[in-house]
């Protein structure tokens, strides 16, 4: 089994590789896509991105069967492993070797948010924390200089702090309606 300071330098030279793919003009912006249905009497999402499936669910005090994440849970998640992968992209740039890497994010919500007595309570997670765990040989300076880089690039970290537009619709169609095919 290799060593995560091993993985490091597999990392670096990716990251090398795709600077100058980059720099060449190979790589541009990516198309990101993700897509959850209900299921059945469960109401389970079932969440599928690329070729992957993720079930979300609520708990029992939900009408959930607690067989999986929560939209909220699934959102901490994704800035966990963020911040993880954001972190061995930056250390194996900087040359910090790390042993371990550990991220745990929180945060609270409040089930009684937008109930009658309660309209000003958020909707959304509220006062998200992290704290990553790194065991390192390297300086308190060489980890400073790592977390700055960390918060200046991490992108599901960003967008929570700085937010961004996010423009929806609904398609709403009737029992048995058939839409036209583009053959």
């Amino acid at each position: 089994m290799t060593t995560l300071n091993e993985f490091l330098q597999q990392k670096r030279e990716a990251l090398l590789d795709r600077r100058a793919r980059i720099k060449a003009g190979e790589l541009g912006a990516a198309a990101l896509k993700a897509s959850a249905s209900a299921e059945g009497r469960s109401g389970v999402r079932r969440i599928r991105i690329r070729d992957f499936q993720v079930i979300s669910d609520s708990p029992p005090d939900f009408a959930g069967y607690n067989l999986g994440p929560s939209s909220p849970e699934l959102l901490l998640g994704a800035l966990s492993s963020c911040l993880t992968h954001t972190f061995l992209i930056h250390a194996s740039d900087q040359g910090v070797p790390l042993d371990s890497l550990h991220a745990e994010v929180s945060a609270t919500i409040d089930p009684r948010a937008g109930a009658e007595g309660h309209e000003d309570i958020p909707v959304y997670p509220q006062e998200i924390r992290y704290l990553v765990t790194l065991v390192s040989p390297a300086s308190p300076a060489e980890i400073a200089r790592l977390q700055a880089t960390v918060e200046k690039l991490c992108p599901i970290l960003n967008l929570l702090k700085r937010g961004n537009e996010v423009r929806g619709q609904v398609d709403h169609r009737q029992p048995g309606h058939q839409t036209a095919s583009a053959d």
